[in-house]
């Protein structure tokens, strides 16, 4: 007889991450301005952070550098574009097309300790970073515990 290890919250964190899936994909689109469409998908994104600085690496497959606009506004990083379909060769056809394209568009609320003026992106093998260096005041600090 096998024993299986008993999650009693792995289904609750379950139901909590299509929570949010569920609100990101509904309420997250809101935030378009009004001249923009609504984007088609939404590139995954990886948000680190270490005690200097935020990183934020999202994925952007077969993107040009042209083809990707970064803006940071009111403490708000905003990242849009456009992934655009390869059209096939004269008498090509796709017979299957799993590929995302379209137009995408991602808002990340910054913490007002942020140094805005030195946020730097780089783009390569696909990969978009954007390093996001924390204020002086807003980085952790060592305090010292003295005995009486």
């Amino acid at each position: 007889m096998d024993l299986i290890k008993w999650e009693p919250f792995g289904e609750l964190d379950r139901i909590q991450s299509r929570i949010n899936e569920i609100f990101n994909e509904t309420f997250g689109r809101t935030r378009l301005p009004a001249n923009a469409s609504l984007g088609t998908w939404y590139p995954p994104v990886d948000i680190i952070e270490s005690n200097d600085a935020y990183l934020i690496r999202a994925e952007l497959p077969g993107m040009k550098k042209e083809d990707i606009q970064l803006e940071y506004r009111e403490g708000c990083l905003t990242l849009s574009g456009e992934k655009r379909m390869e059209e096939p060769a004269t008498g090509l056809e796709y017979q299957r097309a799993e590929r995302t394209s379209g137009k995408f568009y991602r808002s990340f609320y910054l913490p007002q300790t942020v140094k805005q003026a030195e946020i730097a992106a780089s783009y390569r093998d696909g990969i978009l970073e954007v390093t996001v260096p924390k204020a002086d005041d807003a980085k952790a600090k060592q305090i010292e515990v003295t005995v009486h």
